[in-house]
């Protein structure tokens, strides 16, 4: 299934499509860079997702604090039960190479959504001319 299917599958949930980043989310992606973002989530996965024996599944991904944790909640890659539910992938094992690629690149492709065109704020110094 492509990545754009999953997401407006999710999207059908109701509980699923409560979950947006906030302005501060999205100034630290944009601060931060896609990039960097992206080796958050992959840090988190290997850590609090892909290994075979997770003993807080289903409470180890925070509700806020990250955009990474959003984009879990959102996606539904927020512990096994809901990876095996939404996902097909298995609980009770390691997660493949494969499966933890999947799960990156649609948390990215979330977060990509979620940003849109988003442009921080101009602060109001950053409005004024010098005359000098």
């Amino acid at each position: 299934m492509q990545i754009e299917d999953v997401l407006l599958r999710l999207e059908k949930s109701k509980f699923r499509r409560r979950f947006h980043l906030t302005d501060a989310d999205k100034a630290y992606v944009y601060h931060k860079g896609m990039v960097t973002v992206q080796r958050h989530a992959e840090d988190f996965i290997n850590k609090r997702l892909a290994p075979t024996y997770l003993e807080n599944d289903g409470k180890q991904t925070p509700m806020k604090g990250h955009p990474v944790f959003l984009a879990q909640h959102a996606t539904a890659c927020c512990c096994r039960g809901c990876l095996a539910k939404w996902h097909h992938i298995p609980p009770y094992r390691e997660m493949t190479v494969q499966e933890r690629e999947y799960v990156v690149h649609l948390l990215m492709a979330w977060i990509e959504k979620q940003m849109g065109d988003y442009q921080p704020p101009v602060l109001e110094y950053e409005q004024m001319s010098l005359d000098l």
